[in-house]
């Protein structure tokens, strides 16, 4: 291995341990106690080292977004070897639903606090990561109306409802608003008002 390649691999490697220390201090400690300082303080390095690879927080914050976006795809990989479409599409939403009570913090990152989203901001980029997400579902659903189980139409604007329609009921539970309920009754509500859901889009979508 030449000098210079050595040197990419120790910068990617530095990247790497400051992502995962602001990731592990993130779900410990939440956003607002997140700081550059403290980052530096856990891999035992000088803020001014931290500033070499991130300009702020929030690019940080983004490159935690991403990782979790690479997390939640790959649990989606297996997913685009079933054969039915709509079978596609039920188990994606119950991996996505999956993925956000095992991770909600991650799930917090990716879509609901919206720091990754003023780095984007700050570069004028687009949201690969949530483009590359949001394609796939259009495919999936794309298939279902290829396949005659839904009506032919705007593939894009029946994936944006299929998805907020899931994510808005795995938000309330992440986010806790439905603490109302016993945890039995919880579970129930949500796996209940998912089968509603899947049962009226092969109904009438």
């Amino acid at each position: 291995m030449g000098i210079v390649e050595r040197k990419e691999r120790e910068k990617e490697e530095m990247r790497r341990r400051i992502v995962d220390a602001a990731r592990h201090l993130y779900v410990l400690n939440g956003y607002e106690k997140l700081s550059i300082r403290a980052i530096a303080d856990e891999i035992e390095y000088s803020p001014a080292t931290i500033y070499l690879y991130f300009k702020d927080k929030n690019e940080v914050m983004y490159a935690i977004h991403q990782q979790a976006f690479g997390k939640m795809m790959a649990d989606f990989q297996p997913i685009i070897n079933i054969a039915d479409p709509f079978e596609k599409l039920v188990t994606m939403g119950q991996s996505y639903t999956r993925f956000a009570v095992e991770n909600p913090e991650l799930f917090d990152v990716m879509f609901i606090i919206t720091a990754p989203m003023e780095t984007l901001e700050c570069r004028e980029d687009i949201w690969t990561e949530g483009r590359i997400a949001f394609n796939m579902l259009v495919q999936v659903v794309q298939e279902c109306i290829n396949a005659g189980v839904f009506q032919p139409q705007d593939a894009e604007v029946a994936a944006m409802m299929i998805w907020s329609t899931i994510h808005g009921y795995t938000a309330l539970f992440i986010r806790k608003r439905m603490n109302m309920f016993s945890d039995e009754r919880r579970a129930e509500l949500m796996e209940k008002a998912f089968a509603l859901f899947c049962g009226t889009l092969k109904k009438g979508l």
